[in-house]
């Protein structure tokens, strides 16, 4: 019962996290004021959970973590950004699909910086999702859209030091880590937004990034996640990048080039493969 309660928290959190490109398709405010509200609204409402939750305030809980919590929280925020950005330049599918390498980026820094052991099939599905990579970053360059790819990997790499990061310092708390992030999110963007410019419209759409997409997504995920194993959430959280380019096709008919396609298909393939090995041999 409790590994099913954790596989439904999953896709539910994969739902959340794949209606971000459509939103940030449908607002029209510029890239810094969509995260300028979109790290307000998530931290205010990370902030407010954890004060319920933990009943303690989310500074004294920021101490706790010390500077790790902060280098932590600057590497997501970058990503997060980059999120953004690299959606203002690219289409959705090269956005989620670049991201979604970032566990396999934060396996290799672990392994050049913690002396992490790599399984052999890791390592071949690194090089597969390097040439499907570079078959998509390919296309974009040939269309002009090369900086939101860049933007995308730039935003995978900062999550994998992230988690390297967390692996290095296991007493790292994650959510008030993620409070801090979206908090300075918001803070860089401050000077290059134009909030006040906002129409109502634009406002609860991004109220819904912050808060539904960004913040119960995050939740939703951290709560099941405990309950399965890491390779089922992987495999489960992959629903985010197949539905995030589906969401966007159906409602605004946004389709990647044709090598984008074949790019982002190896790499699903690879991702999914050495998944569902991971899972077969846990014997789950």
């Amino acid at each position: 019962m409790a590994a099913r309660r954790g596989a439904l928290l999953v896709a539910c959190a994969a739902v959340c996290w794949s209606s971000g490109g459509l939103v940030a398709r449908l607002v029209t405010t510029s890239p810094w004021t969509t995260s300028l509200w979109r790290g307000l609204f998530a931290s205010l409402f990370l902030t407010v959970v954890l004060r319920v939750v933990r009943r303690r305030g989310i500074f004294a809980l920021w101490r706790d973590g010390g500077r790790p919590v902060l280098i932590v929280a600057v590497c997501m925020a970058t990503a997060s950004t980059c999120f953004i950005f690299s959606l203002a330049h690219t289409s959705v599918a090269n956005t989620l699909i670049l991201m979604s390498t970032g566990p396999y980026v934060a396996g290799l820094l672990a392994f050049i910086l913690l002396g992490e052991r790599v399984a052999r099939r890791t390592w071949l599905t690194m090089g597969v999702v390097l040439v499907g990579a570079s078959v998509m970053v390919s296309d974009s360059y040939r269309r002009g859209a090369i900086v939101g790819d860049l933007l995308a990997i730039v935003m995978a790499s900062s999550f994998a030091i992230a988690t390297v990061l967390i692996r290095r310092h296991p007493e790292i708390q994650m959510a008030p880590a993620a409070a801090l992030a979206t908090a300075l999110t918001a803070l860089v963007a401050l000077p290059m937004a134009d909030p006040l410019g906002t129409a109502p419209r634009d406002l609860a759409l991004l109220a819904f990034f912050g808060v539904g997409q960004f913040g119960a997504g995050f939740l939703l995920f951290t709560a099941g996640a405990r309950l399965i194993p890491a390779a089922e959430s992987s495999l489960i959280g992959m629903l985010e990048t197949v539905l995030g380019p589906l969401w966007v096709w159906l409602v605004l008919s946004e389709r990647p080039g044709a090598a984008s396609l074949a790019g982002g298909a190896l790499i699903l393939a690879a991702l999914l493969a050495n998944t569902v090995v991971d899972l077969l041999a846990s014997g789950e």
